[in-house]
C-alpha cells in the first residue's frame, strides 16, 4: 500500500543528519543521496495526498528526529495513516462506480439516439453499424486472420487507439478481439470500411484494460477497414 512506501521514505529520512531546510549546495555523494529521497518522499506525499500540512509534516519528521514532543506514537501514527487511506480507498471506489454507472448510461442513450440516423443498421446484440464503403472481396470467419486499419474513439471524441494515426495496419485473429469486432467484422467483404457502435457488453465492459482512456462500461466507436484476409 501507498502508505507503507511513504512511512519507510520517511524512516530512510530521519535516519539521515538535519541541520534545518536552509538552501544547501550538493557537494557529496551523501548529500545528492539525501536530496534525492527528499524529492522520492515529497513525489509520494503529492500523489498520495489532496490536501498536506506542510508544517505538522516538518514538526513530526523533527519529532522524530530528534526524539522529543512526539504527539503520536508509532503504533497510533500507522494506524492514523491506514485509516486514512482505507477511506480514501472506499471512496474512489465508490466514485469508480458511480463514474461506471454514469457511462453505462451515456452510452444506452447514445446508441438509443443513433439507432434512428440515416445508415444505421442494429443487429440482434446491440451491435450497431455504417457501411462507409462496400468491399468485394470474401468474408472472414471465426478461423480468419485479417489485416485491417481502424481508428476507435469514444462517444465524446475522445481517441483511444488508431493503427492510422500510427500509419500501420494491425493484424490478428477475428477470435482475438472484443465481441463486437469478431461480430463486425464477419458483416465486412475485403476492401469494406465499416463504421461500429460497439455497446459496452460487446465490448471491455466493467473491466477495461487499467490505467487507459477507456472508462468501464464505455460504448465505443470504431472506422475499421479491412484490408485482407491473411489466412
Amino acid at each position: 500500500m501507498k502508505f507503507l512506501s511513504l512511512v519507510t521514505m520517511v524512516l530512510l529520512i530521519v535516519s539521515c543528519d538535519k541541520k534545518g531546510v536552509a538552501k544547501k549546495e550538493l557537494k557529496t555523494e551523501l548529500d545528492s543521496v539525501s536530496y534525492a529521497i527528499g524529492m522520492d518522499v515529497a513525489k509520494n506525499v503529492k500523489t498520495s495526498f489532496d490536501e498536506f500540512d506542510n508544517d505538522l509534516f516538518m514538526q513530526g519528521f523533527v519529532n522524530v528526529s530528534d526524539s522529543t514532543d512526539i504527539i503520536l506514537d508509532e503504533t497510533k501514527a500507522q494506524a492514523v495513516v491506514r485509516a486514512y487511506f482505507q477511506k480514501k480507498q472506499k471512496e474512489l471506489a465508490e466514485k469508480a462506480k458511480e463514474d461506471a454507472e454514469k457511462a453505462k448510461e451515456a452510452g444506452i442513450k447514445y446508441l438509443a439516439d443513433n439507432k434512428s440516423k440515416e445508415g444505421v443498421k442494429t443487429t440482434e446484440s446491440g451491435l450497431q453499424y455504417i457501411v462507409l464503403k462496400a468491399g468485394t472481396g470474401a468474408k472472414p470467419t471465426t478461423e480468419s486472420k485479417v489485416k485491417v486499419h481502424y481508428h476507435g474513439t469514444l462517444i465524446d471524441g475522445t481517441v483511444f487507439d488508431s493503427s492510422v494515426d500510427r500509419g500501420e495496419p494491425a493484424e490478428f485473429g477475428v477470435t482475438q478481439v472484443i465481441k463486437g469486432w469478431t461480430e463486425g467484422l464477419q458483416l465486412m467483404s475485403t476492401g469494406a470500411k465499416y463504421k461500429f457502435f460497439i455497446p459496452s457488453d460487446l465490448a471491455y465492459g466493467a473491466n477495461p484494460r487499467p490505467g487507459g482512456a477507456i472508462k468501464p462500461n464505455s460504448t465505443l466507436i470504431f472506422d475499421v477497414e479491412l484490408l485482407e484476409i491473411v489466412e
